[in-house]
């Protein structure tokens, strides 16, 4: 089974939900009222550079599709973003899929059936994070959590979700109070 990292924005009190107002959550855009420093942006920027493929849900997909293949930039974020392996898990998507490197896989099963490989990154995709976490398949969370309590939202942990224990890897202070928080999985999996 290929390794999972998740990657997400986090409030303090567990909403993931629109962290950068496209989705239309009446309090979406919360993660960008904090400037997250030029460490965190770094963070931003090695973490994609360092991924081999990502993993990604319908509504996550959707909104990354219409939005990068048009982008470029002098780091080459937006040129790997384009060019790397995306896996999209859905069962009310078609094919064709219309961004680059993109596949269709119709669930969790499907993503168990991969062949070995390289890693997988998962970022935004909450239901899809959710029914990754029922199945004890991620290997590694990776969190931006900002100095803000919504209150309301889409919560990244499941009320009724699976207990696991984690194992603190790093915490980093970075900005304007966001913190990077690495945890990896107890069993060190």
């Amino acid at each position: 089974m290929r390794r999972i990292v998740v990657s997400e924005f986090m409030s303090v009190d567990g909403v993931m939900e629109d962290p950068g107002g496209a989705e239309g959550f009446n309090r979406g855009g919360w993660a960008f009222q904090f400037d997250r420093g030029s460490e965190g942006d770094k963070f931003k920027l090695d973490e994609v550079m360092d991924a081999d493929a990502m993993l990604l849900g319908r509504v996550t997909y959707e909104g990354f599709a219409a939005a990068w293949p048009q982008r470029t930039d002098d780091a080459g974020f937006a040129d790997k973003m384009n060019s790397m392996q995306k896996f999209v898990v859905s069962n009310t998507l078609t094919e064709p899929l219309t961004w680059a490197n993109s596949v269709l896989l119709l669930d969790v099963a499907a993503v168990k059936a991969l062949p070995d490989g390289p890693g997988l990154t998962l970022l935004g995709s909450g239901a899809l994070l959710r029914a990754l976490l029922a199945e004890d398949l991620v290997d590694e969370l990776l969190l931006l959590v900002h100095p803000i309590v919504l209150g309301a939202g889409q919560r990244m942990f499941a009320a009724d979700g699976p207990h696991a224990r984690l194992r603190l890897v790093d915490a980093t202070p970075t900005g304007a109070g966001v913190v990077i928080t690495q945890y990896a999985r107890e069993d060190g999996r």
